[in-house]
This record gives structure tokens, C-alpha cells and sequence, in this order.
């Protein structure tokens, strides 16, 4: 079989159901940023010595985009068709990594400037993307809505990796680069 089939040489690509669409359309765009996201991911875990406690956990974040790219390529009318079904705990998996890594964190409360060691710049790119994907994502929302479940967990996985970034500086015991403080957060 050819990687290549010629039929979205004329600018179309065709979403889950059949249905054709542009290549520059809203779901096209969100599902093209997930997948971005994901090549990112796949970054970050490269970086990663084999056996690292954050494998599993960001292997499994890359199966489930897989999934959520799957329910963001099909319109809503015709969801309940679709095979690939989003895991109940896709949320409070993702939240209780948060909360088990920030309890790590020595200090809180500012800006910090992306960048560091390389898992800690990665980790802020792949953040980074998130937060365009969360964007792209509430714009199809606006067309086609999608289960709250999607919106939430790229919303988390933003503030996962913030979280994971971070980490990585201080477990390797680099300052990071402060910026300013959170001063809403003081009020």
C-alpha cells in the first residue's frame, strides 16, 4: 500500500463518516495542533532515560490523544458511530499527576521563563502547544460541539506539563528563570 493516495491534492481531507472537508478547516486545524502535540510529546519522552517514572504516564497521555483525535475527526451527529471511546479516568488521571508532582515543587507564585534543561524546554513547547490546541479546540466548539471531556484534559495536560517542566529543573537542581510574580495570586 502507498503512503500517499492523491486525494488531498486539491486541498480537501476527509474527516471520520466520509464527509470531505478543507485542509484549513476548524477541525482539520485542532486535530493538526493535537497531532503536533503529540509529536511533541513523543519528544519529551525521547529525552527520557527508559524506565523513567513519567514513560507510562506520557505514553498514555499519547494513546489517548490518539483517541481524542479520533472523537475531534468526527462530527457530532454521527459520534455515537465512532469506536474509539474516551477512558472515564482520562481527567482524574491526568490531575493526580499534577498534584503528585507539584507537591515537589519548592517554590511557587511567578512567572517563569521557558527553557532550562532540555526535558524542561520540551516540556514547555509541549505546553505550549497545548494551550494553541485548547484554543483551536473551543473554536470548533463553537461549531460542532465536543464532549466536555476533550476541552477539560487538553486543558490539564497544559498545566501538566508546566508542572513537569518545572520539575525537571528542580530535580536536577537548576534555578529557573523567574520573571515576575503571580501578583493577582497575592490579593
Amino acid at each position: 500500500m502507498k503512503i500517499y493516495t492523491k486525494t488531498g491534492d486539491k486541498g480537501t481531507t476527509r474527516i471520520h463518516g466520509g464527509e470531505r472537508v478543507d485542509k484549513d478547516d476548524i477541525r482539520i486545524e485542532a486535530n493538526g495542533t493535537l497531532d503536533e502535540l503529540n509529536a511533541a510529546i513523543g519528544v519529551v519522552r525521547s529525552f527520557l532515560k527508559e524506565g523513567h517514572e513519567w514513560q507510562q504516564v506520557l505514553y498514555n497521555i499519547q494513546k489517548n490523544l490518539m483517541i481524542v483525535m479520533s472523537q475531534v475527526a468526527t462530527p457530532s451527529e454521527i459520534r455515537e458511530r465512532n469506536p474509539n471511546v474516551l477512558p472515564a479516568e482520562l481527567i482524574p488521571l491526568c490531575e493526580a499527576e499534577i498534584d503528585r508532582l507539584s507537591e515537589e515543587l519548592l517554590e511557587e507564585g511567578y512567572f517563569v521563563l521557558p527553557g532550562g534543561n532540555l526535558i524542561s524546554a520540551h516540556c514547555h513547547l509541549a505546553r505550549t502547544i497545548a494551550r494553541r490546541a485548547e484554543r483551536r479546540l473551543w473554536a470548533l466548539n463553537k461549531k460542532d460541539v465536543l464532549l466536555p471531556e476533550i476541552l477539560v484534559f487538553v486543558n490539564r495536560l497544559s498545566d501538566l506539563f508546566f508542572v513537569m517542566a518545572r520539575v525537571a529543573m528542580q530535580r536536577e537542581g537548576s534555578l529557573e528563570e523567574k520573571w515576575k510574580s503571580f501578583t493577582y495570586k497575592k490579593k
